[in-house]
C-alpha cells in the first residue's frame, strides 16, 4: 500500500511539472497590454493584431486605395509549446512609407528581432509604401513590447478611425462564382484567403494561414463598374511561372515576386499583382492563376464552378 501511494504522488508530481514546462497557455491579455491593442484568435492558435494604415492616403493610376485592400499592417504570435512554458513564435508584415523603413528596422534589429524581408507589393502608389516582414522567438511579452517601440518609430500608431460601414459596391455573388472561393466583406474590401494544402513550417513550427502563408485576394470598388483587384499569391517555385503566364494573359500585372519568410519549408515564393477591369475579368483571371496552384479544396467544394480535387 505505501509502495502504491510513493508511485502515485510521484506521478502527479510528474504531470504537475510537465504542466507547469509545457502545458501553460501564454497571456495573451499581458501580450495584448505589450502592444497597446487587442488581438484576435485566428485558426491555428494564432493571436493576431491587424494594423491598417488608415493614416495614408495611397493612391494607385487614379483609385484611392482603401487600408483594406493593400496597406493593412499585422503581427501574429503562436505559442511554442515545445519550448515550454510562455515561448512563441512572432511574425509581421509592417506597411512603411520610405522614411519610416530605417528607423524601425533599427529598433528591431536592436531588439534582437529579425527583418526578413523588405520590397513593395504595389506599383506607382502614391505616396510610395513599402513592406517589411519581421519574425522572432522567445517571451511573447518581450516580443510584443519590442514590436510596439519599432512601429513607433512610424506614424502608423497615429490612426485615423475608418467608417463604421463602407459600400461595397460591388457583386460579390459574381465575384465568388468567378474564383470559386468564398469571400468576406472587410473595410469596404472583399476579401478571399485560400490556404495551400501542404502544411507550412519554418524554425520547426508550423506555419498557420493566418500567419501569412494563404493566398490573399482583395477586390474593391474602382468606380464606373469596375473593380480594383491585389494581394499575393503563394507558390512554390514549379508553380511560380505557370501562375505568371496565367496573369499576364487575362491583363493581370505582376507587380512583385519575392519571398517573405528565410527558413520555410517548402520554399515558398510570393507573387504580389494588381488589377483594374470589370470584376467579372478580374475574377476570372484570377481564377485560371488559382488553378495551377496546389489549394486546399474544401472551401471550394459547394460554390458553382468549383474545381474538383
Amino acid at each position: 500500500m505505501v509502495r502504491h501511494i510513493g508511485l502515485l504522488i510521484a506521478a502527479v508530481a510528474a504531470t504537475a511539472l510537465s504542466t507547469v514546462a509545457f502545458g501553460a497557455d501564454v497571456d495573451w491579455r499581458a501580450v495584448d497590454e505589450a502592444m497597446g491593442r487587442s488581438g484576435a484568435m485566428q485558426p491555428g492558435d494564432v493571436h493576431k493584431y491587424s494594423i491598417p494604415r488608415t493614416d495614408l492616403k495611397v493612391t494607385v493610376d487614379g483609385v484611392a486605395v482603401k487600408p483594406a485592400l493593400a496597406l493593412g499592417s499585422w503581427v501574429a504570435f503562436k505559442d511554442d509549446r515545445k519550448e515550454g512554458s510562455g515561448h512563441a513564435m512572432a511574425m509581421g508584415d509592417l506597411v512603411l512609407t520610405e522614411t519610416e523603413i530605417a528607423p524601425v528596422m533599427k529598433s528591431l534589429v536592436e531588439s534582437g528581432l529579425q527583418v526578413t524581408a523588405v520590397h513593395n507589393h504595389i506599383l506607382r502608389a502614391s505616396p510610395a509604401t513599402l513592406y517589411m516582414h519581421i519574425a522572432g522567438t522567445g517571451d511573447p511579452v518581450k516580443l510584443a513590447q519590442a514590436i510596439r517601440v519599432a512601429l513607433a518609430k512610424s506614424a502608423m500608431l497615429q490612426e485615423t478611425p475608418s467608417p463604421a460601414e463602407q459600400a461595397l459596391g460591388l457583386d460579390t455573388a459574381a465575384l465568388e462564382a468567378a474564383l470559386g472561393q468564398k469571400g468576406k466583406a472587410a473595410g469596404g474590401t472583399y476579401q478571399f484567403s485560400i490556404p495551400r494544402a501542404e502544411t507550412v513550417q519554418d524554425m520547426g513550427m508550423e506555419i498557420p494561414p493566418a500567419m501569412g502563408t494563404a493566398i490573399a485576394i482583395n477586390v474593391q470598388s474602382a468606380g464606373d463598374g469596375k473593380a480594383a483587384t491585389t494581394g499575393d499569391f503563394v507558390l512554390t517555385t514549379e508553380e511560380v511561372e505557370p501562375v505568371v503566364q496565367a496573369l499576364v494573359a487575362n491583363g493581370i500585372e505582376v507587380t512583385a515576386l519575392h519571398t517573405h519568410m528565410l527558413g520555410e519549408e517548402p520554399r515558398l515564393i510570393f507573387m504580389h499583382f494588381w488589377g483594374v477591369d470589370d470584376p467579372a475579368k478580374l475574377g476570372s483571371g484570377l481564377r485560371a492563376a488559382l488553378d495551377k496552384v496546389n489549394i486546399a479544396r474544401s472551401q471550394t467544394s459547394e460554390l458553382p464552378g468549383a474545381a474538383k480535387p
